[in-house]
């Protein structure tokens, strides 16, 4: 069996450094050229968006998985590492990035005043609540005290996609 409490702790610097960098130039943009601004901010708010979209699917995929593994085994301990990994190295970061560029182009454009941006709102708040959920279960998972079921995980896997599917529709359709 495989020690997990130091090798699932050592998240790669990579995808942090990437992110960090992505910030700080949004930032430099920002201020160096105010008029191009918006429309970098606007790219890397998509970057990131789909940065986290991209673990929010994996993430129960693995969880899929790991319900099969025997606790306690090396498959099992192998899952964990992906799963903290996956979490901590890309998906937070993501969020985070996605909620600053997010705010910060709500508040340039005004958008904030438009009924399609509530909506759209709301279901980045609920999608931020699935993360944290999914983050509850990385724990779980890490404790070996996951009680949910392969198809459980299963149906958790499309909640982000359809309040994926929200947003898209209210950002390009704006209905309202």
């Amino acid at each position: 069996m495989t020690n997990t409490s130091d090798t699932s702790r050592k998240i790669p610097i990579l995808p942090r450094l990437i992110m960090a960098v992505i910030a700080i130039a949004a930032a430099g943009l920002v201020l160096i050229y105010p008029d191009k601004a918006y429309l970098w901010v606007k790219a890397i708010h998509v970057i990131a968006v789909i940065s986290w979209m991209a673990g929010l699917l994996y993430l129960p995929r693995l969880f899929v998985y790991h319900c099969a593994a025997e606790p306690g085994s090396h498959q099992s301990e192998t899952f964990k590492i992906m799963e903290n990994r996956l979490l901590k190295a890309i998906i937070s970061p993501a969020m985070g990035l996605t909620w600053l560029a997010g705010l910060w182009l709500a508040w340039q454009s005004q958008a904030y005043l438009d009924g399609w941006f509530h909506v759209k709102f709301l279901a980045v708040i609920l999608l931020s609540g699935v993360n944290g959920y999914f983050s509850k279960a990385v724990r779980l998972f890490s404790e070996d005290s996951n009680e949910k079921s392969a198809r459980f995980w299963r149906l958790m896997n499309e909640v982000p996609t359809l309040l994926m599917v929200v947003i898209v529709i209210m950002v390009t359709i704006r209905p309202f």
